[in-house]
């Protein structure tokens, strides 16, 4: 996972505004400060395109944030052998997780990810990221922000 984002604009820019939620605070902190590799699969960007339809965001701004995972995060290539449970609808976080050796996963809903299932850390939006040395890209560097 990795961190910056854009509120309406480019991913350069800066929101004009605090972030409003915990969530938002993560993401930014991402975008600004590279304090985690955000692991992803192409399951998971479709999902969160589907998200942010569902919620309305105005479609160039959803590509404007997919084109930004795409450039910024490290795609996962998923072999599709665990099944999440209580919630099957989760199947690419975890398979993504296992598979891209995540660290921790940041989630909303902890009951659908029980710790003792997985390998990464279980965490909340708004808790501190744990600990350790950061994981580094496996692709080329991330580019430089003025």
């Amino acid at each position: 996972m990795k961190r910056r984002w854009s509120w309406p604009a480019s991913p350069d820019s800066r929101p004009p505004c605090p972030p409003p939620n915990e969530s938002a605070k993560l993401i930014r902190d991402w975008i600004e400060n590279e304090s985690f590799v955000w692991l992803v699969t192409a399951d998971i960007i479709n999902e969160y395109k589907a998200v942010l339809g569902r919620l309305h965001v105005r479609p160039a701004l959803i590509g404007t944030i997919v084109n930004l995972l795409r450039e910024e995060a490290e795609l996962v290539k998923s072999a599709g052998s665990i099944e999440a449970e209580p919630d099957p609808g989760d199947t690419p976080f975890w398979e993504c997780a296992e598979h891209g050796r995540a660290d921790f996963i940041v989630t909303l809903n902890p009951k659908d990810f029980p710790q003792s299932r997985l390998t990464a850390k279980v965490i909340i939006a708004g808790d501190t990221l744990p600990s350790g040395s950061p994981r580094r890209r496996t692709r080329g560097s991330r580019r430089k922000r003025t």
